[in-house]
């Protein structure tokens, strides 16, 4: 039992320890700005988890967060660095607007279904796209993947405002918006099942969300995909040694990892969104789920604390700012707890480095230990 405490510890002390330095830090930045830490932290956690209704508006964030960083670990699993949740996110949100027009005369409990895979088919085609060209052409998915986010955007902007603008489909005025999806198409809000949520938005996205994780958690770890795909991560020239195609792994993980963000584009405009907007920038949620699957160490399981930690970042926010507290703060102690965890990450890296280039001997850092 204490050998595997000391386990369990050596795993969390990477990204609990970045975490109390990012607070401590967002300390001395509002002391610097002339207000009180306790009264902002304690702003941010009730604007967060104070009431049933602030704790429905944090599981609201957390829920497409959580999916892409999920996308991002499985990815990170692989050795890939999947930068393209954003475009995967955007495209399954604008078929999922385009399939629920089509089909919304069926009824709810087929429509949903089938508007759930549909994200999650068309977020793994689009990067799929990317794990192909990296595995049979071996071009670097980070070029490849930043590269078909513009090009979501762009095409999303495009059908907004043609085939899915209302101007087309319901003869109104051209809109910046799509139509919006059918009554049949929305997930159930949480304060209809509990009306304490309030004025929360809340749906029942947030189930999918975390019973996605716990499926992860198992192909990942009790599957011969995952043990596949964690095998190519480690070391993809020893796993072709052992009979396990590099080439699949690469390309199933990117669209796998592809088809989460793209469950996370789905989830978000069934449950409250309901239409897409056009718009200059990306979303922001493929970048936020990549710090979420750092600080989760790239784990499942881990992914669903990291994403609630970021989600009452987000939604407490706005009652900090009431408080006097600068905005930057909480992207100040975002910032330092990815700093933290990616610089032990690098340690690692460097000490792999050391240790291959004396040959054998004490590690020049200690190593972190993986998940």
């Amino acid at each position: 039992m204490k050998t595997r405490l000391l386990n369990v510890w050596s795993v969390l002390k990477l990204p609990l320890v970045a975490i109390l330095v990012g607070f401590v830090v967002g300390a001395f930045c509002i002391m610097l700005a002339g207000s009180n830490p306790l009264t902002a932290y304690a702003a941010l956690l009730k604007g967060s988890l104070a009431s049933l209704p602030s704790f429905g508006e944090t599981l609201y964030k957390v829920t497409p967060i959580l999916l892409t960083g999920l996308a991002a670990a499985i990815g990170f699993r692989c050795g890939l660095f999947n930068i393209g949740g954003e475009g995967q996110y955007v495209v399954a949100a604008i078929a999922t607007v385009g399939v629920a027009w089509s089909f919304q005369g069926l009824p709810h409990f087929i429509l949903v279904p089938i508007l759930l895979i549909t994200g999650a088919l068309v977020g793994g085609v689009w990067g799929g796209i990317a794990g192909i060209l990296k595995a049979k052409r071996g071009i670097n998915e980070v070029i490849t993947t930043i590269m078909l986010n513009w090009t979501a955007l762009y095409l999303s902007n495009y059908l907004v405002r043609t085939l899915l603008n209302p101007s087309r489909l319901l003869d109104k005025l051209p809109s910046g918006h799509t139509v919006a999806v059918p009554e049949a198409a929305r997930l159930m809000k949480l304060k209809v099942i509990i009306p304490a949520f309030g004025y929360s938005s809340a749906h029942t996205g947030i189930f999918i969300a975390i019973g996605v994780a716990v499926l992860m958690w198992f192909i990942l770890f009790k599957t011969t995909l995952g043990y596949e795909i964690r095998a190519v991560g480690f070391n993809p020239t020893a796993s072709e040694y052992g009979g396990i195609s590099s080439a699949k792994n690469t390309f199933l993980a990117m669209f796998i990892s592809g088809g989460l963000a793209g469950l996370a584009g789905a989830i978000q405009i069934m449950g409250l969104v309901y239409m897409v907007n056009q718009s200059p920038e990306l979303p922001g949620y493929g970048f936020t789920g990549l710090c979420v699957a750092l600080v989760g160490l790239s784990h499942p399981l881990g992914c669903i604390p990291a994403a609630l930690l970021f989600g009452i970042l987000d939604n407490g926010s706005r009652q900090m700012q009431l408080a006097g507290i600068p905005k930057e703060i909480n992207a100040i102690i975002s910032a330092v707890i990815l700093v933290f965890v990616a610089g032990a990450l690098l340690l690692k890296y460097i000490n792999v480095y050391f240790e291959k280039k004396r040959g054998a001997g004490k590690p020049r850092f200690k190593e972190v230990r993986e998940v």
